[in-house]
């Protein structure tokens, strides 16, 4: 063969295993199982423009291919990575050309579409519009965030999901054994219990999981895999773990949710999860803060320091005695007392404040640092409540005259809150009782 001589072109066994059919496709039987949405669209023809929202591995290009092979249509694929308006347009003017010529319509299929600026994606609309091209794009991102609105309602979203463990042993099982497209001629063999464990690795992704196995099958001695080679392949594998996707604030919202739900165990699982796929444990003690005010509050505000103090000895020892810090920090909450009564009551101040107009302080109420302010009646009246039973002036009114008093902040029954909700009751039993009323017939409160 000489120099110049067309070479055999080398296709990693991802490549290879593309599933050719709709039955030969891993997972996502929500979308393309008999009957489901997406399938019967590919079924009939029926094409749309969508975007593919899921984590990496899962599916979201070889769907693309495989509409544009049923439905016999071209295919042009860009990468919002690397084009830009200008490759938008010459795209566009391909499938102006195609069709012209042959009639066939074009699948534009643009990966990481989140990735694209405002008016690149505005780009689109006007050939999304009129059918020019059916446009499928590709996101590991909520689309709800990174996507303009209007190129949105001009597609369907489809949510993929990671690949379960069975979904992913079916599938190395079936390269194992292709002798066309993957390793059947090699004979590889390889104990079940290991192809398990290759699918954990892989974590829901099916182009990981035929990676690993690729790389399992070159280094085997005799055409068998065994622990030893898995160990090496596996020894520096890490989580999926992106650090400012989508997967990321799902962990965070999970965590939260644990803690709020008093779930400790899931709570630890949780945090575990992030620090082993490299989330930085400062975010992590962020959120804790968060959730100390948020869902524990006056209930036991103990938690707020306890989070406060994890905090600082991250920022003092490091890793790993601040994330021990950390999950300690993460437990008490899980295990304290709950109320969201402080974060209800701000909201339903913040609203009000929003809402109604801007209302003056009540001269009683405003700083009189000066002779002209004490003449223009600032202060006067004011009653010292530490001059009263109690520290406590019954009657009086805080609020502007024309609000009248309000409240916002509710305890719960649970924790201190208990004797918080008590106390705040006397007073505003005597506010009631007083002889003494700030103004004369003050509004009634309406809840916000």
């Amino acid at each position: 063969m000489g120099l110049f001589d067309q070479q055999p072109v080398y296709q990693p066994l991802a490549a290879k295993m593309r599933p050719r059919s709709l039955d030969e496709f891993a997972g996502q039987s929500h979308l393309l199982g008999p009957g489901k949405p997406l399938r019967v669209a590919i079924e009939t023809s029926s094409l749309h423009s969508m975007v593919l929202w899921g984590p990496p591995g899962v599916g979201k290009t070889t769907i693309a291919r495989m509409i544009a092979t049923v439905c016999q249509v071209d295919f042009q694929a860009l990468s919002a990575v690397l084009a830009g308006v200008k490759d938008i347009r010459e795209a566009i003017l391909i499938a102006r050309q195609n069709q012209s010529r042959s009639g066939r319509k074009t699948l534009l299929f643009v990966d990481e579409v989140h990735r694209f600026n405002k008016s690149q994606q505005d780009a689109f609309l006007p050939y999304v519009e009129d059918g020019t091209v059916i446009f499928v794009g590709a996101t590991t991102e909520n689309p709800s965030f990174e996507l303009n609105n209007a190129l949105l309602s001009r597609a369907r979203v489809y949510r993929l999901k990671s690949l379960e463990i069975d979904d992913l042993v079916a599938l190395l099982s079936r390269a194992i054994s292709d002798p066309q497209r993957g390793l059947g001629q090699r004979r590889i063999k390889i104990a079940e219990s290991l192809l398990v464990m290759l699918a954990r690795a892989a974590d829901g992704d099916a182009r990981r999981s035929l990676n690993l196995l690729e790389i399992a099958a070159d280094l085997a001695t005799d055409d068998i895999v065994d622990e030893a080679i898995l160990e090496e392949v596996l020894g520096t594998d890490l989580r999926r773990f992106d650090k400012g996707g989508d997967i990321f604030y799902d962990q965070i919202s999970a965590l939260h949710k644990a803690v709020r739900g008093s779930s400790a165990d899931a709570a630890l699982y949780w945090f575990a999860r992030m620090i082993d796929g490299g989330c930085d444990p400062f975010y992590i003690a962020r959120r804790v803060v968060r959730m100390a005010t948020e869902d524990i509050g006056n209930a036991d505000p103990r938690g707020l320091q306890l989070a406060l103090h994890a905090w600082s000895v991250q920022e003092r020892l490091g890793s790993p005695e601040g994330e021990l810090a950390i999950a300690q920090a993460i437990v008490y909450l899980a295990a304290a007392a709950k109320s969201n009564a402080v974060y209800t009551a701000y909201n339903r101040a913040m609203a009000d404040v929003r809402r109604l107009p801007s209302s003056e302080v009540p001269l009683h109420l405003r700083n009189a640092p000066t002779s002209l302010m004490k003449d223009m009646g600032h202060g006067e009246d004011y009653r010292y409540a530490h001059q009263f039973d109690d520290a406590f002036v019954a009657g009086e009114c805080y609020f502007p005259q024309d609000l009248g008093e309000r409240q916002y902040y509710e305890p719960v029954d649970r924790g201190l809150e208990i004797q918080i909700r008590e106390k705040l009751q006397r007073l505003r039993e005597r506010n009631l009782g007083s002889d003494f009323q700030r103004y004369p017939a003050p509004k009634p409160q309406a809840k916000p």
